[in-house]
C-alpha cells in the first residue's frame, strides 16, 4: 500500500513539475506571439509615423515571417548541442534586444532589420519548446501539451495584441516594443525557475539527417500542408485593422475591442484543435481546413456589412490557430518514424513553414490590396486553404499506402 502511495505522489510531483514547465513555455510563447501579432493592429500607426504606405509596412509582418523561416531549421541544427534549458533562455536574450532595438528605431529600415533580428529567437523556440512539450507528458496527451505552450500564443492575440495596439495607439508604437521587452524579461525569469535543468537532450542532426528530412516525401507534404493551411489565413489577417475600418466601418478606437474577441475565439479554436488532433490529427486537420476556407469565402460577402461581418470574423479567429498542434504532432509523428535522429529540425522546419505560409500570404495579401482590393483578400486565402485540404487528403492516403 505505501509504495503504491510513494508512487502515487511521485506521479503527483512529476505531472506539477511538468504543469509548471508548460506553465514556463506559455510565457514565452505569449511574449513572441505578442510581438508577432501586435503589429497588425498598429501597421496603420507605424505606416503614418515612418512615413510610408500600408503595403510596405506588411512587410514587417512578411519580414519577420521570413526570419523565421530562415532561422529556424538552420540555428536550431545549430544549437542542438547546447542543454535546451540553457537555449531556451539565450533565446529570451535574443528576444528581448531585438525588440528593445525595435523600440528604439529611427528608421522604417531600421525597424524590419530589428524584426528579423527577433524572428531568430522565434523559430528556434516554437521548434524545440514544441518537442520539450512532448517530452514532458505521456505519448497519448502530447498534442495537447504542445497545444498548452501554444496557449501563451493565442493568449497573445487574446490580450497582447489588442493591448498592445491600445499602448500603441495612446503612447506610439515604440511604447509597444518596450512594452514587449518587458514580457521577454519576465518570460526569462519564469524559464530560469520553472523549466528543469534534466530536460531530454536533442540528438545532433547529421547533415545526412537534414538532407533525409528535406527529400522525404511525407514530410515535404505536411511542411506544404503548414505553409498553405496557416498562411492563408494571413492573407486576410495581415490586414484586418484596415479592413475593419475601411470596409466593416469601424473607428480606429474599436479595433482593439474587435481584436480582443478575435483572440478569445482563437484561444477557443487552440484548445480544441488539441483535443481534436490528439485522437487523429490527420482527420482533424482536414475538417478544419475545410470549414476555414468555407469561412473565408463567405467573409469575401460578409465584410461590409458590420454584425455578420464581425461575426464571421470571429469563426475565422475560432479557425485560424486550431491546426498548429495537429500540424506540430504530425511532423514529430513522421519525423520519430522516417528521422528519428532528427525530430528538432524537423520540427524547426515545420514552424519554418508557419512562418513562410505568414509571409507569402502577407506578401500574396499586399498584392490582392495593391491590385483589386481589400475586400478579395478573404476568398484568395481561402483557396490557399483548400489547397492544404487536398494536400492533407493525399498525404493521408500516401501513408495508408506505406503501412
Amino acid at each position: 500500500m505505501s509504495t503504491i502511495t510513494s508512487n502515487e505522489k511521485q506521479q503527483a510531483i512529476g505531472a506539477k513539475n511538468s504543469t509548471l514547465a508548460l506553465l514556463a513555455l506559455a510565457i514565452s510563447a505569449f511574449g513572441i506571439g505578442t510581438t508577432e501579432f501586435v503589429i497588425v493592429g498598429l501597421l496603420s500607426t507605424v505606416a503614418q509615423d515612418l512615413k510610408v504606405t500600408i503595403t510596405l509596412a506588411g512587410l514587417l509582418i512578411s519580414g519577420y515571417a521570413l526570419g523565421v523561416a530562415i532561422g529556424a531549421p538552420i540555428i536550431t541544427a545549430l544549437t542542438s548541442r547546447i542543454p535546451r534549458k540553457m537555449l531556451l533562455m539565450l533565446l529570451m536574450i535574443v528576444f528581448v534586444v531585438g525588440n528593445s532595438a525595435a523600440a528604439l528605431s529611427s528608421s522604417f529600415a531600421i525597424l524590419i532589420i530589428a524584426r528579423f533580428f527577433t524572428a531568430f529567437s522565434h523559430g528556434v523556440f516554437f521548434s524545440i519548446g514544441s518537442t520539450i512539450a512532448a517530452d514532458l507528458v505521456p505519448e497519448n496527451k502530447r498534442a495537447s501539451a504542445i497545444a498548452t505552450m501554444f496557449t501563451g500564443l493565442t493568449v497573445a492575440t487574446v490580450t497582447g495584441v489588442p493591448l498592445g495596439t491600445f499602448i500603441g495607439q495612446m503612447f506610439g508604437w515604440r511604447a509597444t516594443f518596450w512594452g514587449v521587452a518587458i514580457l521577454g524579461v519576465i518570460a526569462l525569469i519564469s524559464t530560469a525557475i520553472l523549466v528543469p535543468s534534466n530536460l531530454k537532450k536533442a540528438k545532433p542532426a547529421s547533415i545526412k539527417d537534414q538532407v533525409k528530412i528535406m527529400t522525404n516525401l511525407p514530410l515535404l507534404l505536411v511542411f506544404a500542408i503548414t505553409a498553405l493551411g496557416y498562411g492563408g489565413t494571413f492573407v486576410t489577417f495581415t490586414f484586418l485593422g484596415p479592413i475593419l475600418e475601411e470596409i466593416t466601418g469601424y473607428q480606429a478606437s474599436a479595433v482593439s475591442l474587435i481584436l480582443l474577441v478575435y483572440g478569445i475565439a482563437v484561444a477557443i479554436g487552440n484548445t480544441v484543435g488539441g483535443k481534436a488532433a490528439d485522437k487523429n490529427p490527420v482527420k482533424a486537420l482536414r475538417w478544419m481546413f475545410i470549414i476555414q476556407a468555407i469561412i473565408l469565402v463567405i467573409l469575401t460577402f460578409t465584410a461590409p456589412f458590420k454584425w455578420v461581418g464581425t461575426l464571421t470574423i470571429m469563426l475565422m479567429g475560432l479557425l485560424a490557430f486550431m491546426n498548429v498542434p495537429g500540424l506540430q504532432v504530425y511532423v514529430v509523428q513522421l519525423a520519430e518514424k522516417y528521422v528519428p535522429s532528427a525530430v528538432d529540425v524537423a520540427s524547426a522546419i515545420n514552424i519554418a513553414a508557419f512562418n513562410l505560409g505568414i509571409a507569402i500570404g502577407a506578401f500574396v495579401g499586399g498584392i490582392i490590396v495593391d491590385t483589386i482590393g481589400l475586400i478579395h483578400t478573404p476568398w484568395v486565402g481561402g483557396v490557399m486553404v483548400l489547397g492544404a485540404a487536398l494536400l492533407t487528403v493525399i498525404s493521408s492516403k500516401l501513408e495508408k499506402t506505406r503501412r
